[in-house]
């Protein structure tokens, strides 16, 4: 039997490839809302990131989200985002 394929993905934060269950999805929505996605499977652009303080801020310094999801990101997105890492 074939083992099972693991699904890798990159984090915007520090553009190291890890497992998709290690990551923490961020969807823009087809609203144009920005949520996390814990289940992963929201309707919508999404970009990884590592669970990670550092990598929140890198993403947010070099607006390395707003490109991956290809819509402008706001301080509060951000502060939400950062509680979201945290808990």
């Amino acid at each position: 039997m074939k083992p099972k394929k693991i699904p890798f993905r990159m984090c915007v934060g520090c553009q190291d490839m890890k497992s998709k269950k290690e990551l923490l999805r961020v969807v823009r929505t087809p609203e144009g809302e920005i949520v996390l996605d814990p289940s992963g499977k929201k309707a919508g652009r999404g970009a990884y990131m590592c669970r990670s303080e550092q990598c929140l801020t890198k993403a947010f310094k070099e607006k390395r989200l707003e490109k991956a999801l290809k819509h402008p990101i706001g301080e509060e997105v951000y502060a939400a985002l950062r509680l979201g890492i945290i808990e």
